[in-house]
């Protein structure tokens, strides 16, 4: 979820380096307002994603109109709402989560059943071709060529083969949690808000050449607000579904690699540091990379060190090929 918002900022060419601050300080805002306070436990995650939107519209406040780099507010901002985080829970450092809550419940014990798992992952091959079929005929009644409909179906039956195998896989064991399912399904909503609606054609603009898109009419400011947002609220969520897992609100809920994963997912997932390029798909596909590194060396009883070591390579061959993209695009431009 943390990487998600990442994508956001990244499609801009800004980073944000406090996500996992922010996904920690909102754990502890949840156990603090729904135990300590006694709010109810609706009350108590709006409250906290409204914490994690407000870093969001300070980081754009400095951003737009001081204009301070993100990197540095965001530096900034990882040491201060750490601090908050620390202050807030007190000298015991960790609040229990009730385990009968339907929080705590929704982020470990509840599974989708295996006929509802087997019928999502049918809809993503639907999606793929009746929206091709919709593009192929817009694009023959305009008089363009079109995609051949054996190119497409091929593709969407690739798509579906692969995950109704990983879901019957799973449910194999436990089964496909609806956690999972809740990421997927924000995944699947911020892709088409960036492919499908004016928003997210103007973060690719506005990622891709700023003046540029300033003079073409198109927000700035607004657009670089509304990333800022977006990346600090889903890395509140993301705290918040942390701590429903784990049943606590702790010190070390944030902390760690959990931030560094959350970029490194989302650049290489393929999402350009440089902006312009990439999609909420890069959120996904990252985090499995890096999930599968990290479960095949433990199921292979390797260290953990070898885990960052590998982890580290592929960042940095994702990154290799990103910029060697972008020459690229840059030399063509030229020529």
């Amino acid at each position: 979820m943390i990487s998600l918002g990442i994508v956001c900022v990244l499609l801009l060419g800004e980073i944000d380096l406090s996500a996992g601050s922010v996904s920690g300080f909102a754990a502890a805002v949840v156990g603090v307002v729904w135990i300590n306070m006694g709010w109810p436990v609706a009350a108590a995650i709006f409250f906290a994603i409204l914490a994690g939107a407000a870093v969001g519209m300070i980081y754009s406040f400095l951003f737009n109109k001081i204009g301070m780099p993100s990197f540095i507010i965001s530096l900034s901002g990882l040491l201060a709402i750490l601090g908050m985080q620390l202050y807030i829970l007190g000298p015991t450092g960790s609040i229990n989560l009730p385990y009968a809550s339907p929080l705590v419940k929704f982020g470990q014990i509840l599974i989708m059943p295996a006929w509802l798992s087997h019928l999502l992952a049918l809809l993503p091959g639907v999606v793929i071709v009746l929206s091709g079929l919709s593009v192929a005929r817009r694009r023959v009644a305009a008089g363009l060529t079109a995609r051949p409909s054996s190119i497409l179906l091929i593709k969407a039956a690739a798509i579906t083969i692969g995950l109704e195998f990983a879901v019957w896989y799973l449910n194999l064991g436990r089964g496909v949690p609806y956690m999972f399912g809740f990421f997927v399904l924000l995944v699947l909503a911020l892709q088409y808000a960036l492919t499908r609606t004016k928003w997210g054609r103007s973060m690719f603009a506005v990622g891709g050449n700023r003046e540029a898109a300033r003079r073409a009419g198109i927000n700035v400011k607004g657009i670089y607000m509304s990333a800022f947002v977006l990346c600090s609220s889903l890395a509140a969520l993301g705290g918040v579904l942390s701590a429903s897992r784990l049943a606590s609100s702790s010190q070390q809920a944030g902390t760690g690699d959990v931030n560094l994963n959350a970029i490194a997912a989302a650049v290489i997932g393929g999402t350009s540091l440089f902006g312009g390029r990439g999609s909420a798909y890069s959120a996904l596909l990252g985090i499995i990379v890096i999930q599968a590194i990290s479960n095949g060396l433990t199921l292979l009883n390797l260290s953990s060190s070898l885990r960052y070591m590998i982890t580290g390579a592929v960042l940095a061959i994702a990154v290799i090929v990103d910029s060697l993209a972008r020459q690229s695009r840059v030399s063509h431009g030229r020529a």
